[in-house]
């Protein structure tokens, strides 16, 4: 290992951040806490005026930097949350910034950067990953001499996010058995392993990833920091198709274990956190309370911490968060259903196929008068996963039934 964080060195980062980052709460979740049987505390850094733990790093970072680096200015790529860091940092210390977004970034994600950075940051869009965006920056970074602030890969930004774990052992007079902290390139989880393995080496440290982006556990699976060819981008703040080298080599030696969470459960932890604890989180922020369900039966009796990393959420994306939610507790089912074209199908199928609690939420259909039948694609939602069987034997028996379309990810992928 060529890197691993010294104590004074994350000391002397939590002296650096206090002038713009403020120490957040550690909060019990009462209904969690109920939920599992053990004791649930939320790291709020989502309370951070940026959103986001990200101004912990992005600030130590730039500050560390000599007069003449920051007269030439820097340059990051970031999915959002690390921009809104470094645009913060850049007007607060005057230094001009370049900030290379994926061009998928949420509307929400970009206003803010320009918000923060004010007449200090330029915003440059490219490609549809955050690795797009990185690589075109750092060809960027090169071209002008210009220092470049990773988001993740990075010792003064690792030593950044460290401060959190100084602060959590603060916070807290009793032991913390189990840290859940998500994972997209590996900067907050390296920066508490280092924490923690020195100053509380009994404490399980589980990284979260989304099922879509695993780069890290497949990374740590095969041995080698491994890039992925392909990943599911909805969790943006944690969807890298590659960990950093130095994060890769702290996380594999020190995390306990890193697990994987599917976006559908994770869409319905930000609709439970909203819902339930008027708590809004972006997609990256929910990981971390998601994956509890798979530790339910390790965690009882425990003192459990789980980092809230963000909650830069873009309302536009709600309905989308909702559909997911629905499509992963098996509530939302799309058909193609084969209508018979005479007067009074549609009626028949309401009144005789469709369940008392049943709703039809999506419905495309085109009358072809020169066939027997003709399909619609219909979406369903249901009050329970157990009602779906008998609707489809009722559409059966009474030939209605095309196809069914939720395990058909090629053409699924069109209707939500």
């Amino acid at each position: 290992m060529t890197y691993f964080p010294k104590l004074e060195d994350i000391k002397a980062a939590e002296l650096t951040i206090r002038e713009v980052a403020r120490v957040t709460p550690l909060d019990q979740s009462i209904r969690l806490s109920k939920q599992y049987g053990a004791n649930i505390l939320l790291k709020r850094e989502d309370l951070h005026r940026v959103r986001s733990y990200k101004i912990r790093g992005a600030f130590n970072k730039i500050s560390s930097l000599t007069q003449e680096e920051r007269s030439r200015g820097v340059v990051c790529a970031s999915a959002g949350n690390h921009a809104q860091g470094v645009a913060f940092a850049c007007h607060h210390l005057g230094i001009k910034g370049t900030i290379y977004m994926p061009s998928v970034t949420s509307k929400q994600k970009i206003e803010q950067t320009k918000m923060f950075g004010g007449d200090t940051v330029t915003i440059m869009l490219e490609g549809d990953t955050y690795d797009d965006a990185s690589k075109a920056a750092l060809q960027f970074c090169r071209e002008q001499g210009k220092t470049f602030v990773h988001a993740f890969d990075d010792e003064k930004v690792i030593e950044g996010q460290a401060t959190i774990g100084l602060e959590l052992l603060e916070q807290t007079d009793a032991p913390i058995d189990y840290l859940f902290v998500a994972i997209g390139g590996g900067g907050l989880a390296s920066g508490l392993c280092a924490v923690f393995n020195m100053l509380s080496p009994t404490t399980n440290i589980i990284g979260v990833e989304p099922e879509g982006a695993p780069s890290m556990k497949s990374s740590i699976e095969r041995g080698e920091n491994t890039r992925l060819e392909s990943i599911d981008k909805f969790i943006d703040g944690a969807a890298v198709q590659r960990v950093g080298d130095l994060t890769f080599a702290i996380c594999q030696k020190y995390l306990h274990e890193v697990c994987t969470v599917p976006e559908g459960k994770v869409c319905q932890t930000i609709l439970d956190l909203y819902n339930r604890d008027a708590i809004v989180v972006e997609p990256a922020g929910a990981l971390t309370i998601s994956a509890l369900d798979a530790y339910a039966e390790t965690i009882k009796g425990k003192n459990v911490v789980c980092i809230v990393s963000g909650s830069n959420n873009d309302i536009t994306r709600t309905a989308e968060i909702k559909e997911r939610a629905l499509l992963y507790g098996k509530l939302k089912h799309y058909f193609i259903i084969r209508f018979p074209q005479r007067p009074g199908a549609l009626k028949e199928f309401v009144a005789d196929i469709l369940g008392p609690e049943d709703d039809i939420t999506h419905f495309e259909y085109s009358k072809k008068s020169s066939k027997e039948n003709a399909p619609a694609i219909v979406g369903i939602e249901l009050k329970s996963p157990a009602d779906l069987e008998p609707l489809i034997a009722r559409m059966k028996a009474n030939n209605f039934y095309g196809e069914y379309l939720n395990d058909k990810p090629d053409l699924f992928q069109y209707l939500i």
